[in-house]
């Protein structure tokens, strides 16, 4: 089973910038999708972005396109969340979540997660 650490998580002001991490361990070679995902008090796990393991192929929910940037550093099998003008209502617990179906939005199609990593925007 594959192990996702994340980190990075804090408080940031609003319209400010953060970025989250992901470090991948264990079996990693059936993985080909790394993404991300939020859950916010009282709301369901929601998609914010995905990668390929190549880093080639990306995709983003419409709320966080022109804002946030997902990368993938192949070699440290890292997975990163460059997150800018963030505004409190994206206060959530950030989960990074690792996948062999392919670029998805559907939490389903990710068969590990990591612990999560709060990310807390308010003045």
């Amino acid at each position: 089973q594959v192990t996702l650490v994340e980190s990075g998580g804090g408080l940031v002001q609003p319209g400010g910038s953060l970025s989250v991490s992901c470090a991948a361990s264990g079996p990693t070679s059936s993985i080909n999708t790394m993404a991300w995902f939020r859950q916010a008090p009282g709301q369901e796990r929601k998609f914010v972005s995905a990668i390929s393991w190549s880093g080639k192929s990306t995709v983003y929910a419409d709320s966080v396109k022109g804002r946030f940037t997902i990368s993938f550093d192949n070699a440290k099998k890292a997975a990163y969340l460059q997150m800018n003008s963030l505004q409190p209502e994206e206060t959530a617990i950030y989960y990074c979540a690792a996948g062999a179906r392919g670029l998805s939005p559907a939490a389903g199609m990710y068969h590990g997660w990591g612990q999560g990593t709060q990310v807390t925007v308010s003045s």
